[in-house]
């Protein structure tokens, strides 16, 4: 798993290059299609608050962290119910990422149609 300040890094980077093209859109182009602009960038700040606070507060996923909760008695269920519980860890951290990707993927796409 990736350390929590490189995936909170990597949406700063890519939430801020959706950012910084569409203030290059509207410097180019002035006051035309600006508050279509501006939806697309409030919606991907919007977005980023919460994928942020997906990364800061993973417990909010009630399946996330049901394992801890379980009373362990025997050392083999212990180390099953580990492993459960890193790859589960790890399958919201990738879900963070893709939501990423998909979001910043759709807000270029729409930049792009609206300087078509």
């Amino acid at each position: 798993m990736a350390n929590k300040r490189f995936i909170k890094k990597d949406i700063d980077f890519l939430v801020g290059e959706v950012i910084s093209d569409c203030y290059t859109f509207m410097y180019l182009n002035g006051d035309k299609n600006k508050e279509q602009v501006v939806g697309i960038m409030e919606g991907i700040v919007e977005k980023r608050n919460e994928l942020i606070d997906m990364v800061n507060r993973p417990a909010k996923n009630p399946d996330l962290f049901k394992l801890r909760k379980l009373k362990v008695t025997a050392i083999d269920t212990y180390k099953t119910s580990k492993r459960t519980h890193a790859k589960e860890v790890k399958k919201h951290y990738r879900a963070v990422y893709n939501d990423l990707m998909v979001l910043v993927d759709d807000s270029f796409s729409k930049l792009s149609e609206i300087a078509k």
